[in-house]
C-alpha cells in the first residue's frame, strides 16, 4: 500500500524539478544556437549538437506529462502543468526549427542582425530558466515575466526591420524566401517565451 501511495502522491517538487531542467535544456538549446550563429564553421555538426538538445527536452517533456497522468494531487492545475510543459517544449522545437533550416538552406553565411535576434532569444529562455527556478515559492516570478514579455516587443521590432532591410537589399529571390522564413521563425520561438510567460502569469495569479 505504501508504494501505491507514492505512485499516486509523488513529492510536489519533482514536477518543479523537472520544470528546471526543461528550461535548463531550452536555454541550452539557444546558447548552442547563438553560438553557431557566431562561431559559424562546422554547422552540420554544431546544429546536430542542437538536435541532440531537442531530443533531451522531448524526453523531459514526455517523462513530465508521463509523471502527470500518474499524479493523483498536482501542486496547481493540471491543464496548466500540461499547458506550461507544452509552451516550453515549443521554444526548443523552433529553436531547432531555425538551426535545422540553416542546413537544409545551405546557408552560407548569417546576415546582419540574425545573431542579434537570436540573443533576443537567449536572454528570453535565460528569464525562462530564472522564472521556473523560482517557480515553487513565486518570489520575483512577475518580474521575469514583464523581461519576458519587454524582450518580445524587442524582438518583434527587429525581426520587422530585418524584414523590411530583405525587401529592400536582396535582389535574389530566393535568398530573400529563405532569410524571411527564417527571421520568422526564430521571432516565433521568442514569442513562444511570452506564451512560457503568459501561463507562468496565470499560475502566479490562481495561487496567489
Amino acid at each position: 500500500m505504501p508504494g501505491m501511495l507514492n505512485k499516486l502522491l509523488p513529492r510536489e517538487n519533482a514536477f518543479f524539478e523537472l520544470f528546471t531542467a526543461q528550461a535548463e535544456n531550452v536555454h541550452k538549446g539557444a546558447t548552442a544556437l547563438v553560438h553557431l550563429l557566431e562561431n559559424y564553421q562546422n554547422v552540420a555538426v554544431q546544429v546536430d549538437k542542437i538536435k541532440t538538445i531537442e531530443h533531451t527536452g522531448d524526453e523531459l517533456t514526455h517523462d513530465l506529462l508521463t509523471r502527470l497522468n500518474q499524479t493523483f494531487i498536482t501542486p496547481f492545475d493540471r491543464e496548466d502543468i500540461h499547458n506550461l510543459s507544452s509552451k516550453v517544449d515549443d521554444v526548443l522545437d523552433l529553436t531547432d526549427a531555425v538551426a535545422s533550416r540553416l542546413v537544409i538552406y545551405n546557408v552560407h553565411k548569417v546576415r546582419p542582425g540574425f545573431a542579434d535576434l537570436a540573443r533576443i532569444l537567449l536572454l528570453s529562455t535565460d528569464e525562462v530558466r530564472k522564472a521556473m527556478g523560482n517557480l515553487e515559492q513565486q518570489n520575483g516570478l512577475m518580474d521575469h515575466c514583464i523581461e519576458i514579455n519587454r524582450l518580445e516587443n524587442e524582438g518583434d521590432r527587429l525581426s520587422r526591420t530585418m524584414i523590411a532591410q530583405l525587401f529592400d537589399e536582396e535582389k535574389d529571390p530566393v535568398e530573400l524566401i529563405k532569410w524571411k522564413e527564417l527571421v520568422e521563425v526564430l521571432e516565433i520561438a521568442i514569442d513562444k517565451c511570452e506564451d512560457v510567460a503568459n501561463v507562468l502569469e496565470a499560475v502566479s495569479l490562481k495561487n496567489a
